[in-house]
């Protein structure tokens, strides 16, 4: 027969190797307490996390300040690509033609009349830009209502820089301001003035060059148009396939400079 003595102790020795059970609201004292008094290496791995963040915040964000056209709309970027192909198209059609010049120097065949003819070339192209000779060709021309007479010296000179970044190859104004290289504007009493001569209004601008890109140029979010209606004026454009250029200007003498 059993003894009866035994079933107690054996129920009291499982009682003694099964592990406690703890409490429900212990861990979250545990964790309570954790955070309120950290260990030095929680303290490490805090630190290591504020940098890395403070890191990749920094970076992102001088990433988004370096690139002018992450802000840019869709038509905007358009404009721009249009016009660089252009360019782009414009300047291999240069070098095909440098290419082909040079081959015929090259081939010694009537070597002296291509050396005189890309000569005279390049003196022609020279007096066009110096604006010692007219010129004519494919372009725009502009028109730039100004009732307020707000626009300043500065916006003008926006919209030639923005004219010479789409290929123009010449500017008149007014029928009687040619734009060269040394060509300079100025606000005086309450007026414009390029090179000396006060500009009247309506302005006139005549652009030769590729008429699309040039309007392009002067349509572009931030460009002539946008400035001058912001100042309430108006300005119209219109492309054109014949635009006669007939302001010059004569070569001035240099007082110091001599060829080395």
């Amino acid at each position: 027969m059993p003894d009866p003595t035994e079933r107690p102790a054996r129920h009291a020795a499982e009682d003694e190797t099964a592990a406690p059970a703890t409490p429900p609201g212990r861990s979250l004292r545990d964790l309570g307490r954790a955070l309120l008094r950290p260990s030095a290496s929680h303290i490490l791995l805090a630190a290591v996390l504020l940098v890395f963040g403070v890191g990749v915040g920094t970076q992102l964000t001088t990433k988004a300040a370096d690139d002018p056209y992450a802000t840019a709309r869709r038509a905007d970027l358009i404009q721009l690509l249009d016009t660089a192909t252009t360019e782009t198209s414009r300047l291999e059609a240069e070098i095909a033609q440098l290419k082909t010049t040079r081959d015929k120097l090259q081939s010694g065949v009537d070597g002296a009349k291509v050396a005189q003819a890309e000569a005279q070339n390049r003196l022609d192209n020279l007096a066009i830009l110096n604006g010692t000779v007219g010129a004519t060709g494919p372009g725009i021309r502009v028109v730039v209502y100004d009732p307020g007479q707000k626009v300043s010296a500065s916006t003008l000179l926006d919209a030639v820089e923005e004219f010479r970044d789409a290929g123009a190859e010449v500017i008149e104004i007014n029928d009687s301001i040619r734009v060269v290289a040394s060509t300079w504007f100025a606000g005086a009493n309450g007026s414009v003035v390029a090179d000396r001569t006060a500009i009247t209004w309506p302005m006139v601008i005549d652009v030769i060059g590729e008429g699309h890109a040039l309007e392009e140029a002067a349509r572009f979010r931030g460009g002539l148009v946008s400035q001058v209606q912001q100042l309430g004026g108006s300005v119209t454009i219109t492309q054109e396939t014949s635009v006669r250029i007939t302001a010059v200007r004569s070569l001035p003498q240099n007082q110091y400079a001599r060829p080395a």
